[in-house]
């Protein structure tokens, strides 16, 4: 069932990915799944000049650079390796501004939220052009990112969400479509306002839960529940941490700057999520295969018990941005060529650490991959390929 999709994988590692898991689903019957690699290979990013032949590299022969009889490991090689699995848990980067946007969905099915109602209405002096619409479609005008660790390297995470929330728009309002993570953190700290509660709370309850995802998370690790303070109420409360050992997560990049020895394991690899404590609109969860394919099911049959079936069709329609290489729903990418290879009219979303996400409703097709590309070092040759490849593999399974 799995032997095509497990070569896909076994073929990037370690090369293209240190550790990788893939799952097909066709009309809700998982039809492959695939694991291989090292949830930890690497135990910084010193090169060691190791060949990827012999028992401690890759496929025999093959350099991490992915030419055979030369160019090293990009990282020393940790003392334990351990296996990826079905299981194992991956930091998702964007992949997570789908669960934002069906917090906001959700929301606003509550009337809590108007996606066409400007921003200003929760954020004070905000400019009155920006809508939650135009957050969740990349077109209000805002830059892609703003590092607020390095511009208020002493501050917390409330300060940096406050001077976030004052990002200025600097481009065109409307389109063209410019990605933008600031926009998405606003989406995030906006749905805080209207519902009260902190955003880790409201993937929980509203997504999580509610579609019994239990190793879904924010800072997922034991005792890192957040501590948020909700709008309007007294003393703060600590988020449920789903207390996943760090066993069972994959590592990230080898990031000196940050406390504790070896490559980032089980706190999110985004810099500006990790500024803003973890938990962010545009970055944060952490996520099994088998969670992500729940998350995946319940927008193809019309949201389950988490949206509405309208709420669907609104967050999947094309909403006219233009200027991208892809039509663009709420949050939502359509028909994005660097994830969906040839299931065309597939829409879904990808993660900077190598994750990704399609789902293809007039097929019946789930696809979930989830890898840690960015392990030791990010700029990995070869995602974009492997994504599309596994999206190949999966039209074979259509009946």
């Amino acid at each position: 069932m799995s032997d095509r999709l497990e070569r896909l994988l076994a073929a990037a590692v370690p090369e293209v990915c240190p550790a990788a898991v893939a799952l097909i689903a066709a009309h809700g019957t998982v039809t492959a799944v695939a694991a291989a690699g090292e949830l930890v290979r690497y135990a910084d990013a010193e090169p060691t000049g190791v060949s990827g032949g012999g028992p401690d590299g890759g496929r025999d022969g093959v350099s991490a650079g992915g030419q055979g009889g030369g160019g090293g490991e990009p990282g020393r090689l940790a003392a334990e390796r351990p296996p990826a699995r079905r299981d194992s848990v991956f930091d998702l980067a964007s992949v997570s501004k789908l669960c934002t946007t069906a917090v906001v969905l959700s929301l606003t099915e509550e009337g809590l939220l108007d996606l066409d109602e400007p921003v200003a209405a929760w954020i004070p002096g905000a400019d009155p052009r920006l809508t939650l619409r135009r957050l969740l479609t990349h077109t209000a005008g805002l830059t892609p990112t703003r590092r607020v660790d390095l511009e208020l390297p002493h501050a917390g995470p409330d300060e940096r969400m406050a001077a976030m929330l004052t990002t200025p728009v600097t481009g065109p309002v409307g389109g063209p479509y410019l990605y933008s993570d600031v926009g998405m953190v606003m989406a995030g700290r906006i749905a805080e306002l209207a519902a009260s509660a902190s955003l880790d709370a409201l993937v929980r309850a509203r997504i999580t839960d509610v579609l019994g995802l239990a190793d879904t998370a924010y800072r997922p690790l034991p005792g890192h529940g957040r501590t948020a303070q909700a709008p309007g109420q007294g003393q703060p409360e600590r988020g449920a941490a789903p207390g996943i050992p760090v066993e069972r997560v994959a590592a990230t990049e080898f990031k000196p700057e940050r406390p504790g020895p070896g490559c980032v394991r089980g706190e999110v690899h985004d810099e500006t999520a990790h500024a803003l404590g973890g938990v962010a609109g545009h970055a944060g969860l952490f996520a099994p295969a088998d969670d992500l394919l729940a998350f995946g099911e319940a927008l193809r049959l019309g949201g389950g018990a988490m949206l509405s079936p309208s709420s669907v069709a609104e967050m999947t329609r094309d909403q006219g941005a233009e200027g991208a290489a892809f039509r663009h729903g709420l949050g939502v990418r359509i028909g994005d060529p660097g994830i969906v290879g040839p299931l065309s009219g597939a829409y879904g979303h990808s993660g900077f650490t190598g994750t990704s996400l399609v789902v293809d409703p007039a097929r019946g097709l789930t696809v979930v991959l989830l890898t840690n590309a960015v392990h030791p070092v990010r700029g990995r040759p070869g995602m974009r390929e492997l994504r599309c490849a596994v999206a190949a593999e999966a039209l074979r399974h259509v009946a």
